[in-house]
């Protein structure tokens, strides 16, 4: 029994050590931010909204098609809900759709977005979602280009806030920067 207990001891010891070590690896090799970083909904956020962006954020409102501050936005740099922070697209996947709202071809962060059947306007479609901030976004269409695997991701400007490339190492974001500079 007492042998035992030794053993589970060193491995506790050990285990413990492996897990130190590994994570001062991770966070050498730059992923300090995927790991550290938390995504909320932020109550001090919601409040200080403009009028359009609670409407679209809050309650599921879209903008007016041609209206948003970001539908003809060409810099390099992510995309992140207004209301969380968490990361949802990145310049390389932005494309002119020709509808009114940007569009991307995908999320930088598959698990920051949340997908909903949604059945209004006597219409079957995909509403997009922030996982943590429970933003709406906007919807996902199958009428994307197909040689970037279909989809378009339809997005108000309002629910988003753009982090140029040369700021996102300084506002926590350095890990997506590779994301960014493989079209530069």
């Amino acid at each position: 029994d007492t042998a035992a207990r030794n053993s589970l001891s060193q491995i506790k010891k050990h285990s413990s050590s492996l897990i130190f070590l590994y994570l001062h690896h991770l966070l050498k090799c730059g992923v300090k931010e995927r790991i550290m970083t938390k995504y909320h909904r932020n109550a001090d956020v919601i409040s200080s909204l403009s009028e359009q962006e609670y409407y679209v954020t809050q309650q599921s409102g879209t903008e007016r098609p041609g209206t948003g501050k970001l539908l003809f936005n060409k810099g390099p740099g992510i995309y992140v809900d207004i209301v969380s922070g968490e990361p949802l697209f990145a310049s390389p996947d932005k494309y002119e759709s020709g509808c009114g709202w940007p569009s991307f071809t995908k999320p930088i962060e598959p698990t920051n977005v949340t997908e909903i059947k949604d059945n209004t306007l006597g219409m079957m479609r995909i509403e997009v979602r922030s996982h943590h901030g429970d933003s709406h976004l906007g919807h996902v269409f199958t009428d994307g280009p197909a040689d970037r695997g279909g989809l378009r991701y339809c997005i108000n400007s309002a629910s988003l806030r753009f982090v140029h490339l040369d700021d996102m190492r300084g506002e926590g974001y350095g890990d997506y920067i590779d994301q960014v500079e493989i079209s530069i």
